[in-house]
């Protein structure tokens, strides 16, 4: 009897324990059919607490490449979480749109006169196809299916900061706040640092943010210091508009591996 009473309390306890577990949801996943692409491409989202379906609150949006839920997106959402916290004020809530990746080289590059990138990375050169999927695609969707405002913030680290520059100094409007964070400039011999820029005009309110750690020399047969190249498109732009506010923000204490974090949270401080 009491080896049945023992039996009947395992299994009740079995079934509660089994009742109470459910998945921990971050975000939601969506799927875009590119045509600009010719694929398909997987969303993360992350939506802000209080985000209701029926509601009527708008949310500004960031666009975060490298998007991927075992990339950048579940950090950086927990970033903008923390820093949309009542208590701390730094950010209003927001959705943060992860582009997850598929091959970032192609992607993230403009095409490249240099031998060695052109033989290393066969697949190089799509970034002015996916900055028209950007622009005429997912930035559509996005404000038709979710509420959102007109901020649009861009963040991207090393060759996805490279893309977000291409982005500021080709097609400035499509975002009002740019996080460029260790951007990889060094592609294609530095052409974006050396390329002029004619009838190159922003809004005032446009804010950029440029970060870079303690990083060394780039790849390449002609290597260059990533910390110079930074500060050189932060001065590029101060010289195209005085009065755009930009930041330049030097982290000595971090790396290429470890300044996405660091980087981000002082972008949410400064950019407002």
């Amino acid at each position: 009897m009491m080896r049945y009473f023992l039996f009947q309390l395992f299994l009740l306890f079995s079934f509660v324990s089994f009742a109470q577990s459910k998945p921990f949801v971050l975000g939601t996943i969506e799927e875009i059919n590119s045509k600009e692409l010719n694929e398909k491409r997987v969303l993360n989202i992350y939506l802000p607490e209080g985000y209701k379906q029926n509601d009527t609150t708008h949310y500004p949006v960031i666009y975060l490449l490298d998007g991927s839920a075992d990339e950048d997106f579940i950090h950086i959402s927990g970033l903008v979480q923390f820093n949309s916290f009542e208590w701390v004020n730094r950010v209003p809530k927001s959705i943060v749109v992860g582009i997850a990746t598929v091959d970032r080289r192609r992607d993230y590059t403009q095409p490249s006169k240099a031998p060695e990138e052109q033989k290393a990375f066969p697949t190089i050169g799509g970034s002015a196809k996916f900055i028209a999927f950007i622009e005429k695609e997912l930035q559509p969707f996005i404000q038709k299916k979710f509420r959102t405002t007109s901020s649009k913030t861009i963040l991207g680290q090393s060759l996805g900061g490279l893309l977000a520059t291409e982005i500021l100094l080709t097609k400035p409007a499509l975002f009002t706040k740019y996080i460029i964070v260790s951007p990889s400039l060094w592609w294609d011999n530095a052409s974006l640092l050396q390329g002029k820029l004619t009838n190159w005009s922003i809004n005032d309110s446009l804010q950029v943010y440029i970060a870079v750690g303690k990083e060394g020399l780039t790849p390449g047969a002609n290597p260059r210091v990533m910390e110079v190249d930074a500060n050189l498109l932060y001065e590029k732009l101060k010289a195209l508009s005085p009065r755009m506010q930009c930041y330049f923000d030097y982290l000595p204490d971090e790396n290429h591996a470890t300044i996405l974090h660091q980087a981000v949270n002082n972008a949410f401080i400064r950019l407002k």
